[in-house]
C-alpha cells in the first residue's frame, strides 16, 4: 500500500472517480481502520459439529480472531468493508450520469461472478479470490459505460461483491460452524477493498 501511495496510483484512482486526494485518502483511511470494526445485527442457529479452530488464523489481510462456537453464529456488518464502500457507491452514482439501469446491469453481473467464485470455507465463512472482483468490474465498466467506466466499475464491483460473496451466501453460514459471519469482512473485505482500487485504475 505505501508502494502504491508513493507512486500516487491512489491519487490517479481517486481522480478517475471524481475525488480529490485528500477526500480519496480519508475514505482509504476510514476502509482500512473500518475493516476492524463490526456491528452485530442478528445471531443464527445452525447444526454443524463443533471443532476447534488454529490458535492463529488468516485470511487474505485480515488476522481472524478465534472465538468459541456454540452451535450459533452472530451476523456482523463490517464498517470498512461494508457501510463505506455502499456509502460513496451511492454518492458516486448520485453524482454521475450514469443511468440505473447500467448500474443495476453492473451490480447483477459482478453478483453472479462473485457468488460463482467465492466459496464457504468451514470454520470461518465466505472467501474469495482478491483479484476476481475488480478485474471483472473494470470489464463491466468499460464495456457498459466507457465514458465513466471509473464510477461504475467501483459501483458494480463492491456492491456485486457484497450481494454475490456476502449476501447470497448467507445460506451458507449456518452449515459452517463458525462463531460468527461478518458483511463485507474476513476473505470478502479483501475483494472489495481491492476492487474499490484495482477497478479504478484499470476502467
Amino acid at each position: 500500500m505505501m508502494m502504491l501511495i508513493q507512486v500516487e496510483l491512489l491519487s490517479f484512482a481517486f481522480a478517475k472517480l471524481g475525488l480529490p486526494p485528500e477526500i480519496g485518502m480519508m475514505v482509504l483511511s476510514l476502509s482500512l481502520l473500518g475493516s476492524v470494526v463490526n456491528l452485530p445485527v442478528a445471531k443464527i442457529k445452525n447444526h454443524a459439529p463443533i471443532r476447534e479452530l488454529p490458535q492463529s488464523v488468516y485470511w487474505g489481510l485480515l488476522r481472524i480472531p478465534v472465538q468459541p462456537y456454540r452451535n450459533e453464529t452472530q451476523i456482523f456488518i463490517n464498517l470498512g468493508g461494508c457501510l463505506i464502500p455502499a456509502t460513496l457507491s451511492i454518492y458516486l452514482f448520485s453524482n454521475s450520469t450514469l443511468s440505473l439501469s447500467s448500474v443495476l446491469l453492473g451490480i447483477t453481473i459482478i453478483s453472479i461472478i462473485s457468488y460463482y467464485f467465492s466459496r464457504p470455507i468451514q470454520g470461518l465463512g465466505i472467501g474469495m479470490p482478491i483479484l476476481v472482483a475488480p478485474v471483472s468490474a473494470a470489464m463491466v465498466g468499460l464495456l457498459i459505460s466507457p465514458e465513466q467506466s471509473a464510477a461504475l466499475a467501483y459501483i458494480s464491483g463492491t456492491l456485486g461483491v457484497l450481494i454475490g460473496a456476502d449476501l447470497l451466501r448467507m445460506k451458507d453460514i449456518s452449515r459452517l460452524g463458525t462463531p460468527y459471519a461478518s458483511i463485507g469482512g474476513a476473505g470478502t473485505f479483501d475483494g472489495i477493498f481491492i476492487t474499490g482500487i484495482v477497478a479504478a485504475l484499470l476502467a
